[in-house]
């Protein structure tokens, strides 16, 4: 690739938009699929939401949503003169706005090309009313195509969170998506490992499943913290399958990913005022 098309997508930097009401935004994202992304993006708009910030889930994952049901958000927006207005979680009151929750048959797939679906994300971004927001939480489906590069040229991003599990392998790929923030000026915010252990019911022994953890790896090489290393955890499989997410209960984990989420906007923010 030759070092005018390396430098493109920068280019477009100068287009991105903030929204009038909405004080944050931070996308949540892997560059691979199944690192349990769309779970840590709806627990770390939980943890905000506990603390009683206003807080909203753009579902970007056109081809894959899955925050409604994660969230037991269900039926239909509707428009107003000020746009579409997104639903709401039953308990914490989390907005959101997903293409599952427009489609007539959420099981029948979206078969569309890029040019599409970029439009459709902009749409959620421009067209949705989604009022005052103390944050936005982008959930980015996995990769480093078309649907993460209308988010990062299209919207103005406060930070971007990196989601992972132990093996080497989601740490390979996970690392295109870190080069590509850094590629588009976009501030990390973090790294949080998911999947990174179980706890034996019985004895309470730490298990490493998936191997020995590489999180700090990827927190060093890019500089920055890690957020959280959350466990694999049977309830939370539970809740997540009956759109229930809201009632887990790991405290432990909604505090880690609190703190890391408040002390590295700050340190970005900081960062920019220099």
């Amino acid at each position: 690739m030759d070092q005018g098309n390396s430098s493109a997508p920068c280019q477009s930097a100068l287009l991105k938009q903030a929204k009038a009401g909405v004080k944050s935004v931070i996308a949540v994202g892997s560059g691979k699929g199944g690192v349990g992304k769309s779970s840590l993006a709806s627990m770390i708009a939980i943890s905000l939401a506990r603390d009683g910030k206003k807080v909203g889930i753009l579902d970007a994952d056109i081809t894959g949503p899955s925050i409604p049901k994660l969230l037991g958000v269900s039926g239909q927006p509707y428009g107003t003169e000020k746009g579409i207005v997104p639903l709401t979680s039953p308990f914490l009151g989390i907005k959101v706005m997903s293409i599952n929750l427009l489609l007539e048959d959420p099981s029948k797939p979206v078969v569309w090309r890029g040019p599409l679906i970029g439009g459709v994300i902009k749409q959620f971004w421009e067209e949705v009313d989604w009022g005052e927001l103390d944050h936005l939480i982008v959930d980015l489906p996995p990769g480093t195509a078309d649907a993460p590069l209308t988010v990062m040229q299209t919207i103005k991003l406060d930070g971007f969170i990196l989601v992972t599990s132990p093996q080497e392998l989601s740490v390979l790929v996970v690392e295109k998506a870190a080069h590509m923030t850094q590629m588009l000026n976009v501030p990390l915010l973090g790294v949080v490992e998911n999947m990174s252990y179980a706890v034996c019911p019985h004895c309470g022994e730490r298990i490493d499943i998936f191997g020995p953890s590489h999180v700090n790896d990827i927190g060093t090489k890019f500089k920055v913290p890690v957020l959280a290393q959350v466990p694999l955890d049977p309830s939370l499989a539970t809740l997540a399958d009956a759109g229930d997410l809201e009632k887990y209960d790991n405290r432990k984990v909604f505090d880690s990913l609190l703190e890391g989420v408040y002390s590295s906007l700050q340190r970005v923010s900081a960062a920019h005022s220099i």
